[in-house]
C-alpha cells in the first residue's frame, strides 16, 4: 500500500481537503435515521426473548456482535424500540454522546442511540463510523435539553461528512482498521494482565507465599504465623487541615488525579488557588478515595501535598508497610465491605470509620513485602502495556487526522 502527500488543497466549511474530493450529509447518505425506545421493565412479557436489544453503554468498541439485553416480539411491538438491520452505524445522541459502533447483527436499540441506515451506493459503514468518530466535538456542539441533552435526528441528519469514491474509502477504512486492531489486542492483553492480578491478590493476600500450615480465623484460613488486623489496628486517619490561601505552593491532589485500580499517583497540580479546606499528607500516607468507592482508588503517596477531602489520607503503623497496605485496599473483599458502607445517593461515600473496622490477614513484615513486590512487579507490567495502547492510540489519532483531512492519501490502483 502507497501513501502520498496531498498539495492540491481547497478549502470547504470543515477545512481544507482534497480538490477532488466534497462534503456530504449523513442525511443523504442514509436511507433512513431510527430512533429508538426502550420497553416497560416492568412487564415480564416484553423480556428474555431473542431480539437483541442495547443502550449506549454497550457500545464498548468499534463493532456490536451481541445484545446488551434480550426482548420479545411484544415488547417490540409496545414499545419505541426499532430494529437496526446489521451492518449499519449506531450513534449514542443521547447519552454517551460522540460514541459510535457498526452493528454486526440485527439489533433494536434504546432512546440513547439513533440507527443510521447506510446508501452503501454512497458510503461505507465503516468510512462512515471514521467519519463520525472524527465528528466527536461537533456531535457534542449539537446536543440540546437542560438536564439530559440529546441530539435532534433532523440535526444528526445534517452533519457534514466527507465524500470521496468507494475505492479509496476502503483503502482508508483498510488502514485505520489495522492500528485499530492493534489498539484492541493491547486492551485485551491490559485485561488479561489485569484479570492475573486480580487472582494473584487474592491468592496472596490470604494464602501468602510458601506457607503450609493455616488456621480458621473469623475471616477463613489464613497462615498460623499471620494476625487478624483491622485496618485501624495498622493505621490512623490524618485529619491535618489546610484552609484557603490567596497564595498555594502545595501540590495538590485530587480524585480524578488517583488512576482507578493503580497504586501510584501519577499526576497532580501545582499553583493551584485553594479554594475550599484541604487535607494535608507526607510521603509514605497512603490516600483512599471515598467517594464511590467502587471506583477502586487507594495510592502511596511519595511527594508531600494537600489534597481534597474526598480522599481519606491513612497514616500507617510500624506494624504494616504501605506496598502492602495498598493492595489491601484494592482486594476484592475491601471493595466490597467499602460499597456496602456507602451512604448517600447521588454521591455515595463511605467513611473512616467503617473501613477501619475492615478485617483483613497481616503477616509478618518480610512476608508482607515478598508479597508487595510481587504484585508490583505485576503493576510494572501493567503500566508498560498501557503505555503500549497509548502509543497505538496516538499513531491512531495522527493516521485519522491526515487521513480523514486527505493530507496524506492512500494510493488506490
Amino acid at each position: 500500500m502507497m501513501f502520498y502527500k496531498e498539495t492540491r488543497l481547497k478549502e470547504t466549511s470543515i477545512g481544507k481537503i482534497p480538490l477532488d474530493w466534497g462534503i456530504t450529509k449523513v442525511g443523504d447518505v442514509s436511507l433512513d435515521l431510527v430512533g429508538g425506545g426502550t420497553p416497560s421493565t416492568t412487564d415480564p412479557d416484553y423480556w428474555g426473548g431473542d431480539i437483541a436489544w442495547m443502550t449506549s453503554a454497550h457500545i464498548n468498541g468499534k463493532e456490536v456482535t451481541s445484545g446488551q439485553k434480550y426482548i420479545t416480539k411484544k415488547g417490540l411491538e409496545n414499545s419505541a424500540t426499532h430494529i437496526v438491520p446489521k451492518d449499519n452505524l449506531l450513534i449514542a445522541t443521547r447519552v454517551g454522546i460522540g460514541k459510535a459502533a457498526v452493528n454486526r447483527i440485527d439489533i433494536a436499540i434504546s432512546q440513547d442511540l439513533t440507527g443510521v441506515v447506510v446508501e452503501k451506493t454512497k458510503i461505507l459503514t465503516e468510512f462512515l463510523y471514521w467519519c463520525v468518530i472524527s465528528n466527536g466535538k461537533k456531535l457534542k456542539s449539537l446536543a440540546q435539553g437542560s438536564t439530559i441533552k440529546g441530539i435532534l435526528r433532523e440535526d444528526l441528519g445534517h452533519l457534514l461528512v466527507l465524500h470521496l469514491s468507494l475505492s479509496e474509502q476502503r483503502a482508508i477504512v483498510g488502514v485505520l482498521g489495522v492500528v485499530d486492531l492493534a489498539v484492541a489486542k493491547a486492551g485485551e492483553v491490559i485485561a488479561k494482565t489485569e484479570r492475573l492480578k486480580k487472582g494473584l491478590m487474592q491468592e496472596l493476600l490470604t494464602k501468602g507465599i510458601g506457607h503450609k500450615e493455616y488456621k480458621q480465623t473469623p475471616i477463613g484460613k489464613t497462615p498460623t504465623s499471620w494476625q487478624v488486623s483491622t485496618i485501624g489496628d495498622v493505621c490512623d486517619q490524618r485529619n491535618e487541615m489546610i484552609q484557603p490561601s490567596g497564595n498555594n505552593n502545595e501540590l495538590l491532589v485530587g480524585l480524578e488525579h488517583v488512576n482507578s485500580g493503580e497504586t501510584r499517583l501519577h499526576s497532580y497540580a501545582e499553583g493551584v488557588m485553594v479554594k475550599s479546606s484541604k487535607f494535608k499528607f507526607y510521603a509514605g500516607d497512603v490516600l483512599y478515595g471515598k467517594l464511590r468507592p467502587y471506583l477502586d482508588k487507594a495510592v502511596v503517596a511519595d511527594f508531600d501535598g494537600i489534597c481534597s477531602t474526598d480522599l481519606l489520607v491513612l497514616k500507617r503503623k510500624e506494624n504494616v508497610l504501605k506496598e502492602f497496605l495498598v493492595y489491601v485496599l484494592h482486594s476484592n473483599s475491601f471493595l466490597k465491605h467499602a460499597i456496602a458502607t456507602t451512604s448517600g445517593t447521588n454521591h455515595p461515600r463511605t467513611s473512616w470509620s467503617a473501613i477501619s473496622k475492615f478485617k483483613f490477614g497481616l503477616p509478618e513484615r518480610s512476608q508482607q513485602q515478598r508479597i508487595a513486590e510481587t504484585l508490583s512487579s505485576v503493576d510494572k507490567k501493567l503500566e508498560l502495556e498501557k503505555k503500549e495502547k497509548s502509543r497505538l492510540e496516538r499513531i491512531k489519532q495522527g493516521l485519522m487526522d491526515l487521513l480523514l483531512t486527505g493530507k496524506v492519501r492512500v494510493k488506490v490502483d
